[in-house]
């Protein structure tokens, strides 16, 4: 069907939002609004659904989340004997309506669903999956992009987001239907009427807090620390288990910020509700400024990621998500070794963008690091393959530079739920030894050495911007630089070819991770340069590292890597 048609079509049929024949109408006669939400299917890819709000295939709404979670029902139902299918959802405009879209076309194809009675983390999703034995689970998110996005991430019977080798099943089934005449779908109360569809019980959040409060090591610590935390859910869902974990471990002096504290899915005062970014804690920093407080935390709409700023002199340093998971993971794996419950044959997990800081601080403890594809659920499916050998407790903590974290096994996605509470933990923890956060960090670099990191991302909006991303990686592959920022590029590893080429001696290497559209630059004085696309944004992603004898030789190393790859992205 041509443009022009699936346009004609979806004024006729598209009835069941009334936002959407507005917008339709709208562009009516305008050929290039009307090619950017009709050139093609929004993409599943390999976890979910992701993409702007509005009328068309290449638009979340209504009709693109029924056509997806059909696919995933026909999986389902090939694939497990009484199926269930796990809910939850952000604050996100039309997070509610997805959620009830999907649960409705679920109970239609006779599955039953378990849908949370009011919007719930990221993690709680994964542990209802896990908690109540489903054969799949949906969050209806778009973690931490501006407001005009919403997303729907799958996740398997593990709780873990949905495997490549699923993801190309569901894939295959959506691409089968046409969105109009193949989707089934009922009454949402019907449904719960008829017991097809059931609330999850408060039992199951307790339980999700009780495995929570386990992850922790010196909790005690914390109600007679005098910690003084400000906090914001920046509008999302960490507000209630946030606080309910913090209260519970005894942190009661917890300023809220007020503008950001209740659900809203326009985000009006953070358009980008990211905690990676500076803008998205100014508001947060203001609070600081009259609190005074030892730390302030950030979760992201869907409360995977957290955020933190910690008093530096007159101001705030934020601590990039690397510094973070470094910081946990020295934490958790030097009080563990004292207090004798450090699992025999330890194992961390971390991503091929995540900083190698982790290698030195785990060699330090014994402790074996795996590195995964970027991507939690690459290392959720690592903690999966441990418990099919009954070693789970081996795996003490997981992470991704994206501000990611995750200590024990219970989940199978980042928790900024658990992260909010040991990165409270830990502070109180230092405080308690005469040492801020600031300075544990600096004790850190000293003993393993100053690494610096840093992510550009450079955006390709629109057909024509796909188009060029594509061409601009083929072009790093087939011509790739010698030298990056005045440092010899010593190898390459490139992800899709699943080969490294040590650039001195020509030496190759087969690299055992699935295939992914990644290239890695190692190069001199331990830098290293990660290019990749982003997997549910229309931008390409730079990583980079850099390593001095002090923080200033290293961030001029970093600048002027930064500064090559602008030129080539311009």
């Amino acid at each position: 069907m041509s443009v022009k048609e699936l346009y004609t079509t979806w004024c006729q049929k598209a009835v069941d939002d009334s936002d959407l024949l507005p917008e339709l109408l709208e562009i009516e006669g305008n050929e290039d609004e009307i090619r950017e939400r009709f050139y093609r299917d929004l993409e599943f890819g390999t976890g979910g659904l992701r993409g702007v709000l509005g009328a068309g295939t290449n638009r979340m709404n209504v009709y693109t989340v029924r056509r997806a979670t059909q696919g995933l029902a026909n999986y389902v139902k090939a694939s497990f004997e009484n199926p269930s299918v796990a809910i939850s959802y952000d604050s996100r405009i039309k997070s509610t309506k997805f959620a009830q879209a999907a649960a409705s076309v679920l109970a239609a194809n006779g599955i039953k669903v378990h849908i949370y009675s009011e919007l719930m983390p990221t993690p709680c999703l994964s542990w209802a999956v896990r908690a109540l034995k489903c054969s799949a689970g949906i969050m209806v998110t778009a973690s931490h992009n501006p407001s005009k996005y919403n997303g729907y991430k799958a996740y398997g019977a593990d709780g873990c987001q949905i495997t490549l080798e699923v993801a190309e099943q569901v894939i295959s089934e959506i691409n089968s239907l046409d969105m109009f005449n193949d989707v089934k779908y009922c009454d949402f109360d019907k449904a719960v009427a008829d017991g097809m569809v059931s609330y999850i019980p408060q039992i199951v959040i307790e339980n999700y807090y009780q495995n929570v409060l386990a992850q922790g090591i010196h909790t005690n610590l914390c109600a007679e620390s005098g910690l003084k935390i400000v906090y914001t859910p920046l509008n999302g869902t960490g507000n209630k288990p946030v606080r309910e974990i913090l209260s519970r471990i005894g942190i009661k002096d917890v300023t809220v910020v007020k503008e950001q504290e209740n659900p809203d899915g326009h985000f009006p005062t953070c358009p980008y509700p990211n905690p990676e970014i500076r803008e998205a804690l100014e508001l947060g920093l203001k609070y600081c400024d009259e609190v005074k407080p030892d730390l302030l935390l950030a979760t992201d709409p869907d409360a995977d990621r957290v955020g933190i700023a910690v008093p530096d002199g007159d101001d705030y340093a934020l601590f990039s998500g690397n510094e973070v998971g470094a910081m946990l993971l020295e934490y958790i794996c030097s009080q563990r070794k004292e207090n004798g419950t450090l699992p025999k044959n330890p194992i961390c997990v971390k991503t091929i963008v995540t900083t190698d800081l982790v290698k030195a601080i785990a060699k330090e403890y014994g402790v074996e690091v795996i590195e995964v594809l970027t991507g939690f659920k690459f290392i959720g499916e690592q903690i999966g393959l441990l418990e099919e050998k009954g070693e789970e407790n081996r795996y003490v903590f997981g992470y991704e530079e994206s501000y990611g974290y995750l200590s024990g096994t219970y989940v199978r996605d980042k928790d900024a739920v658990v992260a909010s509470m040991l990165i409270c933990e830990m502070a109180a923890y230092y405080r308690t030894k005469g040492i801020s956060m600031l300075q544990a960090r600096e004790n850190m670099y000293k003993k393993y050495g100053i690494f610096r990191h840093s992510l550009q991302s450079f955006e390709f909006d629109g057909e024509s911007g796909m188009n060029k991303m594509n061409s601009l990686m083929q072009e790093l592959r087939d011509n790739h630089p010698t030298e990056i920022g005045g440092l010899k590029v010593v190898s390459v590893s490139d992800y899709l070819t699943s080969e490294t080429v040590n650039t001195v001696t020509g030496e190759k290497t087969v690299i055992t991770l699935p295939k992914s559209n990644v290239l890695v630059f190692d190069l001199e004085q331990g830098a290293k340069v990660v290019i990749r696309p982003s997997g549910t944004e229309p931008k390409i992603k730079s990583y980079y590292t850099a390593k001095g004898a002090t923080m200033e030789e290293a961030v001029a190393t970093e600048e002027k890597l930064k500064a090559d790859f602008s030129r080539i992205f311009k």
